[in-house]
């Protein structure tokens, strides 16, 4: 099969276009014939090395972490899906690699597609839907009444976030540039700060909740934001101990994730504040909750540019640019 492929890790570097075998289709597995396949950040992460002490991929591997597509076999034990069947993904850690003509996904990871999606938007959600519906509703516990702050509103996460958190109920504050200030107001924030014109941590106060995905200086000052009791959730990292405790990291890598954090643990147990790094895992039963959400109209996808599939690597040149609005997507069919 075609497949963008990685073939040593290298910052910046670009994915081969070639060909891989054909995915091994496992007893609880689904193969499925992939129409388009979302990009993330991630991405672009992993490709350069970034991520190799936590996810080790034995190069050539195939990248990419969202994808939707139609059922073309099944495994044995599988019961949930048949062929035919149009789903998306987000394939689990270790078992990724969605910028390909086919992929062999765990049924467990898997949801049926929503049924007012095309194939490229529904591309467009899983990753970042699990990102903010882990941070929101799992971690969080995201309730009615709430003040939540979501940085990076126009991003991926940030866009579907801003929807989840006020279909929960909660008064919602983003930081967006200029140019995105109507579109996070359409999504349904309340509040929306243009950090080029004002500074977040000067304007709001008594927060229950922020969910960051920028730098460590914008963590730091998101602690003045939130009242005690509050929770201040990252999926930009520091990773602290129980993420290395979960991922069931090693001897030396779990005291390192203990140091990384320690500083903004410290300044959070101080005020009183929860501090969490969040990294989101594939759960097939959480898409099919936001499946849902998106056919009752609650959310929609933003969607920033298509590319074909034979850009893919154009397609993450462009993502690394940050300056994309919602999600970008490449399609195969």
């Amino acid at each position: 099969m075609k497949a963008f492929i990685v073939d040593k890790y290298k910052k910046g570097g670009t994915l081969r276009f070639g060909d891989m075998p054909e995915p091994v289709l496992r007893d609880d597995d689904v193969l499925v014939t992939i129409h388009a396949a979302g990009l993330n950040p991630l991405d672009s992460k992993i490709r350069d090395g970034a991520f190799k002490p936590l996810l080790p991929y034995r190069p050539p591997f195939v990248l990419g972490h969202d994808m939707a597509g139609v059922v073309a076999r099944v495994g044995s034990k599988v019961r949930r899906f048949k062929v035919g069947d149009e789903v998306y993904a987000r394939p689990r850690d270790g078992r990724v690699g969605t910028f390909a003509e086919a992929i062999s996904i765990n049924e467990a990871d898997l949801a049926l597609k929503p049924k007012n999606l095309t194939m490229a938007e529904a591309a467009a959600i899983p990753l970042v839907g699990l990102t903010a519906w882990q941070a929101l509703v799992e971690r969080a516990g995201l309730r009615k009444g709430q003040k939540v702050l979501i940085h990076a509103g126009s991003g991926g996460v940030g866009t579907f976030a801003i929807q989840l958190a006020k279909h929960l109920g909660a008064t919602v504050a983003t930081t967006t540039s200029t140019a995105n200030v109507e579109l996070v107001r359409s999504l349904g924030a309340d509040v929306v700060i243009d950090y080029k014109k004002q500074d977040f941590e000067k304007v709001l106060t008594g927060y229950d909740v922020v969910l960051n995905s920028l730098d460590g200086d914008t963590l730091q000052k998101s602690l003045s934001v939130l009242k005690p009791g509050g929770k201040l959730i990252s999926i930009s990292g520091p990773p602290d101990p129980d993420f290395a405790r979960q991922q069931g990291l090693n001897w030396f890598l779990r005291p390192l994730m203990r140091l990384l954090s320690f500083g903004i643990r410290r300044k959070a147990k101080v005020r009183g504040i929860g501090y969490s790094f969040l990294f989101m895992r594939a759960d097939g039963g959480q898409l099919s909750q936001i499946t849902s959400l998106i056919e009752a109209g609650i959310i929609r996808p933003i969607m920033d540019r298509i590319f074909p599939f034979e850009a893919t690597n154009e397609a993450l040149v462009y993502i690394e640019t940050g300056r994309s609005k919602g999600k970008v997507v490449v399609e195969l069919r």
